[in-house]
């Protein structure tokens, strides 16, 4: 097996290295899309419309989930995959930007994935608004030689266009639904549709073509709907679709409640992780019907964990419930932009400590990458830019852990690399040295995040594959760095064995 991140800088993707294949796979022209572009970020407004004007997801969601129980959807939305008490399937989290950091996941998933049954997709299928059009490079190309079916629930992103793409690939070519009634003037509904982006009339023209690019039997995939339960030898794995603003209308919940009860263990997949960047998001239920997580937490319902999307890395939270562990787990690193892990604070959320949790990138690798990003933006490299090993022990003076690996020599942590960790947010918090931070935390992950892809390795992109015996199941975290060596072995950053019985 080869070295992880957690082994040498080598294993992280640092160095000299020969880039990875992944280049042959692209299409000849690709579109780098911009963040910051007004273009974009104007196309992508409906998640602030939604959270100014009120939030018509869940009403826009029953109609779908309506459309598809007449048109002969199992009414309890249950996928009955095997019988067989083996399985195996991949977990890829926001994956649609189709450039260089998503085509860099897809040689290594291909090997790792060797055997699976089935895969799926946790948020954000096609950025930056779900539009139809983008399917053809974003997702049947980079996955066309994935030989088994992939599911998928929808991320906000996907809901930038009402779903219409989303429903259309994976719900049986779902026809447009019928539009709504008018809201009454002047009012706030009424406004929001004044703004409200919509999908073009000539959307998706080429999806019969692009569908060739997976049309074998053995990779079709059929869902009842945006979200799903998949019964599969001893495992329910179950999806929920957390709309624009991260949240399940009351009809979601009521179905939620009813397909957890029983005994078979579960798994819970959903677009908006409980368990991030040391805080607890339990995700409400509307109409005041609790959380998913109150549901998840049920020992009546044998969750076993919950995967969750919507953040672009990952992180994995063993907390313990009433004498047993959920596995809370965040896997959105399949190809969008990195979001930063050296801005999560020292862990001491639900009893789990820094000993218990894991994530991808390491805080050191971010804190590197970041570091050098600024050094390029601000002109500033030789201020800014920290090497691996100088991130990896800033990291750990500031959060009072040991060094997640051994530096390759003797390393001195200087004043500059002080000053720059807490300029850019290094632990979460501000440190000794300055009281002023560059908008890393919360700020720079909303706004300038994203503007943070570069096309050149290492990516720090990852995926899961989950092994499921009557006994256990047996979860990893492989990574993706862009580099030759990490396709031809996937490392493995975490591995986690969780009981079944």
């Amino acid at each position: 097996m080869s070295d992880s991140s957690r082994d040498t800088a080598e294993g992280a993707g640092w160095g000299v290295a020969e880039r990875g294949e992944y280049k042959q796979l692209m299409p000849a022209r690709v579109e780098k899309l911009s963040w910051l572009s007004p273009r974009t970020l104007w196309a992508a407004r409906n998640g602030v419309l939604a959270s100014w004007f009120g939030d018509p997801t869940g009403r826009t969601r029953a109609r779908w989930v309506a459309q598809r129980r007449a048109a002969g959807a199992p009414a309890d939305k249950v996928i009955r995959r095997t019988d067989a008490d083996r399985f195996s399937f991949l977990v890829i989290g926001d994956t649609g930007e189709g450039d260089d950091p998503q085509y860099a996941v897809v040689p290594g998933l291909l090997r790792a994935g060797q055997g699976t049954d089935f895969a799926v997709i946790t948020s954000d299928v096609i950025y930056p608004v779900g539009s139809a059009d983008g399917y053809g490079t974003k997702f049947f190309r980079p996955y066309r030689d994935y030989p088994a079916p992939i599911y998928a629930i929808p991320g906000n992103h996907d809901w930038y266009e009402g779903l219409h793409g989303f429903m259309r690939v994976f719900c049986d070519d779902a026809p447009p639904l019928d539009p709504e009634p008018a809201p009454r003037p002047l009012s706030r509904a009424w406004v929001r549709g004044l703004l409200w982006h919509r999908p073009r009339a000539k959307d998706g023209q080429h999806l019969d073509r692009d569908r060739a690019l997976r049309s074998a039997p053995a990779q079709q995939a059929v869902q009842p709907g945006p979200y799903w339960a998949i019964d599969a030898g001893p495992l329910r794995i179950i999806g929920i679709d957390t709309g624009l603003l991260g949240t399940i209308d009351a009809e979601q919940g009521a179905w939620l409640r009813e397909v957890s009860q029983g005994p078979r263990p579960k798994i819970l997949v959903t677009g908006s992780p409980l368990y991030v960047d040391g805080e607890h998001h339990p995700c409400a239920i509307e109409g005041g019907h609790g959380t998913v997580d109150d549901i998840v937490r049920d020992p009546r319902h044998h969750y076993v964990a919950a995967i969750g999307g919507d953040i672009h890395n990952y992180q994995r939270y063993p907390v313990r419930v009433g004498g047993r562990t959920i596995q809370y787990v965040v896997s959105g690193g399949g190809g969008a932009f990195m979001h930063a892990t050296h801005t999560i604070p020292r862990v001491g959320v639900a009893d789990v400590t820094e000993e218990d949790f894991r994530c991808y990138p390491l805080r050191g690798d971010s804190l590197a990458f970041y570091s050098g990003l600024y050094g390029r933006r601000l002109r500033l490299r030789r201020l800014f830019t920290l090497s691996e090993d100088e991130a990896t022990a800033v990291i750990a003076e500031r959060l009072g852990i040991p060094p997640t690996r051994a530096p390759g020599g003797p390393v001195r942590v200087t004043r500059r690399a002080r000053v720059v960790a807490a300029l850019l947010g290094a632990g979460g918090r501000p440190g000794r040295t300055s009281r002023i931070r560059l908008p890393v935390h919360r700020i720079y992950t909303r706004l300038f995040s994203p503007g943070s892809a570069t096309y050149s390795p290492p990516f720090f992109k990852s995926f899961l594959r989950l092994d499921v015996t009557p006994e256990a199941v047996r979860l990893r975290c492989f990574a993706a760095t862009g580099n030759r060596a990490q396709e031809i072995d996937p490392p493995v950053e975490d591995e986690v064995t969780i009981p079944l019985a």
